[in-house]
């Protein structure tokens, strides 16, 4: 609102002096994803803004929502005999994912490069990752369908995954270092691949019965 400072004059001064502070010890981040990141953002000009790229891959993760959900509204199109969602959906959503995952992971890698990061960019890069957690659990379940895995469960999963993604915020705040989870990358890994298959080989392949 106007007229309304959120920020205090310390909060202000904290930003000069706040500096980001992480611990990534995922043996597929740290041998396999930060090396190939690093290659990556070589080719990046530097007048990309970091938050550019933030916010490309987060856009792609919206346009797989909508993707899927016009196809499969009512998450009934894995429980049908004929499947309304044509394999290029899934294809598409896998590379758009794998895609948003590896800008997400060289944005910081820019800002660094450009001399341009900051706590503003990494409040809009996690406060962005917050909705990501609620559309990529979204994806999964269109996989298997409303008959299979009934919608509590789904819920169940989107609290499990923002309690973890703002558990790691606290423990953050508490003790000054973001300890990066393992699942991050094998999850991104995982969705990814299980998309791709199914572009593939079709919804069925997960079916429980």
């Amino acid at each position: 609102m106007i007229g309304i400072k959120y920020l205090s004059e310390a909060h202000l001064k904290g930003f000069e002096k706040y500096k980001y502070n992480s611990v990534d010890t995922s043996i597929l981040s740290v041998y396999v994803m930060h090396p190939f990141w690093n290659w990556l953002v070589q080719f990046f000009p530097r007048w990309i803004a970091p938050n550019l790229l933030t916010f490309t891959g987060f856009l792609l993760t919206v346009v797989n929502f909508f993707l899927i959900g016009y196809y499969d509204f009512g998450f009934t199109a894995a429980t049908k005999e004929v499947n309304p969602i044509p394999g290029w959906v899934w294809i598409l959503a896998a590379i758009n994912l794998f895609v948003a995952y590896t800008l997400d992971g060289i944005d910081g890698k820019q800002a660094r490069r450009t001399g341009t990061s900051g706590p503003l960019g990494e409040l809009f890069d996690h406060g962005l990752d917050s909705y990501s957690t609620l559309l990529i659990p979204l994806y999964v379940f269109s996989l298997f369908g409303i008959m299979d895995l009934p919608p509590v469960r789904m819920h169940f999963v989107m609290l499990n995954a923002y309690l973890n993604f703002y558990l790691s915020h606290v423990e953050k705040y508490i003790t000054g270092v973001m300890f990066l989870p393992w699942g991050y990358d094998f999850v991104m890994w995982g969705v990814s691949i299980t998309l791709g298959l199914t572009g593939i080989c079709g919804p069925e392949i997960w079916q429980m019965t």
